[in-house]
């Protein structure tokens, strides 16, 4: 059974309520802190624009942030398969 709590957060002066499993809750804290830090960063780098601008610039940066990731975990995980693949070839070599 999903454990679900509800919690308070606010992103760029906005407040969101949020069901949440509460395993996840201090990722989810995490994650808002991350976002807020960035939308303070962005909107003491770029005045004059309203704080929807600093949200969205905010989100852009950690959205391509986790896409590299992933994108770095990817050729990672196929580095290994490669190696892998060739370990098995020459144990197979070394057993004739």
């Amino acid at each position: 059974m999903i454990d679900l709590i509800v919690i308070q957060v606010v992103i760029g002066d906005r407040n969101f309520r949020l069901k949440i499993n509460k395993n996840d809750e201090e990722i989810v804290r995490k994650t808002v802190k991350l976002v807020n830090d960035k939308v303070l960063e962005f909107k003491t780098n770029f005045a004059g624009k309203d704080m929807q601008d600093y949200v969205s610039m905010a989100l852009l940066w950690f959205a391509t942030e986790q896409n590299k990731a992933g994108t770095f975990m990817i050729s990672q995980q196929e580095t290994n398969q490669k190696l892998s693949k060739l370990e098995n070839r020459l144990n197979k070599l070394l057993e004739e």
